[in-house]
Protein backbone atom coordinates (compact mmCIF):
# COMPACT_ATOMS: atom_id res chain seq x y z
CA UNK A 1 0.00 0.00 0.00
CA UNK A 2 1.58 3.69 -1.14
CA UNK A 3 1.39 6.25 1.23
CA UNK A 4 -1.26 8.27 -0.77
CA UNK A 5 -3.56 5.05 -0.71
CA UNK A 6 -2.87 4.40 3.35
CA UNK A 7 -3.99 8.89 3.79
CA UNK A 8 -7.31 8.20 1.70
CA UNK A 9 -8.26 4.92 3.73
CA UNK A 10 -7.57 6.83 6.63
CA UNK A 11 -9.87 9.40 5.58
CA UNK A 12 -12.56 6.83 5.32
CA UNK A 13 -12.48 5.84 8.86
CA UNK A 14 -15.16 7.67 11.51
CA UNK A 15 -13.60 10.76 12.89
CA UNK A 16 -13.19 8.94 16.27
CA UNK A 17 -11.44 5.38 14.94
CA UNK A 18 -9.04 8.25 13.03
CA UNK A 19 -8.64 10.13 16.80
CA UNK A 20 -7.53 6.83 18.47
CA UNK A 21 -5.32 6.11 15.14
CA UNK A 22 -3.05 9.55 15.75
CA UNK A 23 -2.92 8.47 19.27
CA UNK A 24 -1.49 4.64 19.02
CA UNK A 25 0.95 6.09 15.91
CA UNK A 26 2.46 9.03 18.65
CA UNK A 27 2.64 6.25 21.50
CA UNK A 28 4.46 4.14 18.72
CA UNK A 29 6.78 6.56 17.39
CA UNK A 30 7.20 7.67 21.46
CA UNK A 31 8.21 3.93 22.25
CA UNK A 32 10.60 3.59 19.24
CA UNK A 33 12.68 6.97 19.85
CA UNK A 34 12.37 5.94 23.46
CA UNK A 35 14.26 2.42 22.07
CA UNK A 36 16.70 4.28 19.94
CA UNK A 37 17.79 6.50 22.41
CA UNK A 38 18.19 3.34 24.79
CA UNK A 39 20.29 1.88 22.08
CA UNK A 40 22.47 5.08 21.52
CA UNK A 41 23.34 5.16 25.85
CA UNK A 42 24.45 1.65 25.52
CA UNK A 43 26.67 2.37 23.09
CA UNK A 44 27.86 5.37 24.63
CA UNK A 45 28.35 3.39 27.91
CA UNK A 46 30.52 1.19 25.93
CA UNK A 47 32.17 3.21 24.53
CA UNK A 48 33.86 5.36 27.57
CA UNK A 49 34.23 1.60 29.18
CA UNK A 50 36.90 1.36 26.24
CA UNK A 51 38.28 4.27 27.04
CA UNK A 52 37.52 5.98 24.05
CA UNK A 53 35.54 8.98 25.58
CA UNK A 54 37.43 11.62 27.88
CA UNK A 55 35.58 14.75 29.49
CA UNK A 56 35.30 17.89 28.18
CA UNK A 57 34.40 21.20 28.60
CA UNK A 58 31.35 22.71 26.92
CA UNK A 59 33.73 25.69 25.39
CA UNK A 60 35.53 22.57 23.62
CA UNK A 61 32.97 20.67 22.48
CA UNK A 62 31.26 24.09 20.97
CA UNK A 63 34.56 24.91 19.12
CA UNK A 64 34.32 21.71 17.54
CA UNK A 65 30.85 22.13 16.19
CA UNK A 66 31.74 25.40 14.82
CA UNK A 67 35.14 24.30 13.85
Amino acid sequence: MSFAELLDAVDELPLDEQTELVEIVRRRLVERRRDDLAGEVREARIDFEAGLCRPRTPDEILGDLLA
